[in-house]
Parts: C-alpha cells; sequence; structure tokens
C-alpha cells in the first residue's frame, strides 16, 4: 500500500524521552527530523499528539478533579507539545502548523478541515492538538476522526514496540509477533491497540491502522518506503 497522506499518532509520554515526563528536546529533534525527510519526500502528514508527559484527565479524576476540567487540562498538555514540535519541525526548514479543536488563538489556528488539506497540500505538516475538543474522548480517538476526515491512507500510531503481540513481549520472551491482523480479530483476542471508540471508528471507515515502533530513528522513513515495518491491523 502506497502511503501518500498519513495521520501521525504520537503518544505525549514519547516526547519526555526515557521518563516520559516533560519534553525531551533530543527526542523532538528526532522525531522532526523524521517528519521533515518524509514531508520532502512528498509524503503528507498530520499529526495527534497525546499529553500523557504533562497530565492525564484521568490522572486529575483520581486526584478528586472534575472529570471535565481534568479532561480540558489534559487537551491544554496536547497543545504544549503540538507546538514543541512544530518548532522542532520548522527548525528542519518544513512549514509546521497547530490547529486546534476549539478556537485558540494566537497560540494556534482553529481546526478546519479543509484549510487543513490546503495546507497539507502546499506542503506543510498539520499537528492537530486538543483531542475532539470534548471530554471523555481520548486522543486515539482524536486521532482516528482526524484520520477519517483528512482522508489519510493510513494512520500510523507510534509506541515503544515494534509492532502488535499475541501477548505482552517485554513480559513473555515467547510472544508472538502479527505482521497484520483484521479489526475483528484483534478485538476477538482482546488486543489493546486504540481505544474501543477509536478502534471502532477505524474499522466502519476502513481505516487501516499500522502500528510501529517511533522511537527507533529511521522507521519513520522505513514504513513510508515500503519496508516491513510495525503491524497493520485492517478489515
Amino acid at each position: 500500500m502506497t502511503l501518500k497522506r498519513i495521520l501521525l499518532k504520537l503518544s505525549g509520554e514519547a516526547l519526555g524521552g526515557p521518563d516520559g515526563a516533560g519534553l525531551d528536546q533530543d527526542v523532538i529533534n528526532n522525531f522532526a527530523e523524521e517528519i521533515a525527510a518524509a514531508t520532502k519526500k512528498g509524503v503528507q502528514i498530520a499529526i495527534v499528539i497525546g499529553g500523557g508527559n504533562i497530565f492525564r484527565g484521568a490522572q486529575g479524576a483520581k486526584l478528586g478533579f472534575d472529570r471535565v476540567r481534568g479532561d480540558q487540562m489534559g487537551m491544554l498538555a496536547t497543545v504544549i507539545n503540538s507546538i514543541a514540535l512544530s518548532l522542532g519541525i520548522k527548525d528542519q526548514g518544513v512549514d509546521a502548523e497547530v490547529f486546534t479543536s476549539t478556537p485558540m488563538r494566537p497560540m494556534a489556528k482553529y481546526y478546519m478541515r479543509d484549510e487543513v488539506l490546503d495546507y497539507m497540500n502546499r506542503g506543510g505538516v498539520a499537528i492537530i492538538a486538543g483531542g475532539t475538543g470534548n471530554p471523555f474522548f481520548t486522543t486515539d480517538s482524536a486521532a482516528a476522526l482526524r484520520a477519517c476526515e483528512i482522508g489519510a491512507d493510513a494512520l500510523l500510531k507510534g509506541t515503544k514496540v515494534d509492532g502488535v503481540y499475541n501477548c505482552d513481549p517485554v513480559k513473555n520472551p515467547d510472544a508472538v509477533k502479527y505482521q497484520e491482523l483484521t479489526f475483528e480479530r484483534a478485538l476477538d483476542e482482546n488486543l489493546r491497540i486504540m481505544d474501543q471508540t477509536a478502534f471502532t471508528l477505524c474499522s466502519e471507515n476502513n481505516m487501516n491502522i499500522i502500528v510501529y515502533d517511533s522511537t527507533t530513528k529511521g522507521n519513520l522513513i522505513k514504513l513510508l518506503d515500503g519496508e516491513n515495518v510495525g503491524t497493520t491491523i485492517h478489515n
């Protein structure tokens, strides 16, 4: 499958480096270099980043915060991460713009699908922050929604593992990696690839998901070049 337009989902923890907290400039630079290189090859890229390195809505609920307010704090965390990555991409000589699901000028532009598509068609990287703009939805759900909206060829989910396994490869050395899976099989085997809402949205809209190790430098380019990197989930 040729990937000309992708939605890249990155976790907030990934930007936090080994500790998974705060912002690690070396990690941001590595992501920015790969994303810029892919863009220069002609691939259109939109990005959704989590906020777990700064704050999670569920974390706030455990602390006794109102869930809605906690989720709003998590949405703001994704904006911080998105601005940081956009600056790194610009340093690589590629335009990058942050779009948010709720109005947030002058820090970012308000997300409108047609404006994002126009921006990507002109060679810019669109980083879509703020989740869906609603509480009780994860950034996985936001990534699935945006991937479907922009007509991406696939949703690429960057993780610390090189694909999907039948069990935790960290805990079980005999874990078996899947090269590809159907949505149905993933559900039957209770493989927690994304949250249920995101997974269903992708399945119903024939949006393939590719899970790959985004912490290994060069993997994004290899994947886009057609190399066997990660696990593909499809109907």
